[in-house]
């Protein structure tokens, strides 16, 4: 899917804001998220390290919580900035709680340099676990 320049354009810059919120004193690797919700709404997040790095959360998921906690949950673009020479693509677990709400949705990564990547949801995280598969499972009765 293809999104207007005016909204890829607002999303980056959003992207980027958020990026310098990131509290990452471990990694040193600040990470922001843009996510176009369906109705033109764009929820933004950054990544959020903890001493614990399990406890750490990632931009992406930050972006997809702040869209649900305001009702959300029908996305149209995530656009992932990184301060870096490289695009980053989301980790392996964002990629499953993006599935879990979009899995046919665009992934844009942008970072400082001209390099981009632009891929969809299908094909970063292709035969993903997710809701279909409770729709095969059966069920035990007593």
């Amino acid at each position: 899917m293809s999104i207007p320049e005016s909204q890829r354009d607002a999303l980056r810059q959003a992207a980027i804001d958020i990026s310098q919120k990131a509290w990452c004193p471990y990694s040193g690797f600040a990470v922001g998220a843009a996510l176009l919700a369906v109705d033109g709404r764009i929820f933004s997040g950054c990544n959020v390290e903890n001493a614990s790095y399990g406890l750490t959360v990632c931009a992406e998921r930050n972006a997809i919580g702040q869209a649900v906690a305001a009702g959300c949950r029908e996305f149209q673009a995530l656009l992932i900035f990184t301060a870096t020479q490289q695009p980053t693509t989301p980790c392996g677990a964002c990629r499953q709680v993006i599935t879990e709400f979009a899995p046919d949705i665009d992934v844009i990564s942008v970072c400082d340099g001209p390099n981009e990547i632009q891929v969809s949801m299908r094909e970063l995280l292709p035969r993903s676990f997710g809701p279909h598969n409770f729709d095969q499972t059966s069920r035990l009765t007593e």
